[in-house]
């Protein structure tokens, strides 16, 4: 397994820089995040997908969420009235 260390001293950094802007303790943060059993699982689902090469490349995801942002404009410029038919 490749060594988690970099990754572990760039969390704890994430963690105290939240906890500052919080005004709470980076051990509450900490805390929060290892509650969430599903979270490291959803991470490693997603690194797979990456070493397999199966991810999308960056402009085709980018492209797909400016697309999805402006449907959800439009939507919002355009609201069908609630019971109209």
């Amino acid at each position: 397994m490749a060594n988690r260390q970099p990754l572990q001293t760039e969390r704890m950094a994430l963690f105290d820089r939240i906890a500052q802007r919080r005004g709470t303790s980076s051990q509450a943060i900490r805390r929060a995040t290892e509650s969430n059993d599903g979270l490291d699982a959803f991470i490693q689902v997603c690194v797979d997908v990456l070493d397999r090469s199966d991810g999308i490349p960056h402009e085709q995801a980018m492209a797909g969420l400016d697309a999805m942002i402006a449907k959800r404009r439009l939507d919002a410029d355009n609201p069908v009235a609630v019971g109209a038919g």
